[in-house]
């Protein structure tokens, strides 16, 4: 009875699961000219991304990122302003507000980590021609 306790203490035991990391937030990105934008309806359209924040301050770029097969806005977007001031701009006006009726979220974009090129698997890697059967 002794040993089914103690498995039965083991098994809810808060020791035995690993704990998540609550409240450990990516670090906020170096103010920039690129804002990535999200919480966007599927029926925002680039143009309209566009316009909302060409009320703040220059756009460079602006693109909604869109499902291939489906056309759909997958709900995100990155818009780029002509200088840092209209870029804060853009971030202080539209950060919380309605578009299209969603709540968007607009915050300075974090530079794209490098592509690392996998290494060739061994497997399909074939330098040796095959034996030949004579």
């Amino acid at each position: 009875m002794a040993a089914a306790k103690a498995g039965f203490r083991r098994l809810f035991s808060i020791s035995t699961f690993t704990s998540p990391n609550i409240g450990v937030f990516p670090q906020k990105a170096e103010p920039s000219m690129n804002l990535f934008v999200s919480g966007l309806s599927k029926r925002t359209t680039t143009e309209g991304l566009r316009d909302a924040f060409a009320k703040f301050g220059q756009v460079v770029y602006a693109r909604v990122v869109t499902d291939r097969l489906s056309g759909y806005s997958k709900g995100f977007g990155f818009v780029k302003y002509a200088t840092l001031e209209d870029a804060a701009k853009g971030i202080e006006g539209m950060d919380g507000k309605f578009l299209d009726g969603w709540v968007i979220f607009a915050e300075y974009a974090r530079p794209r980590a490098p592509l690392q090129p996998e290494p060739p698997s061994p497997s399909t890697q074939s330098w040796e021609s095959p034996p030949s059967s004579q």
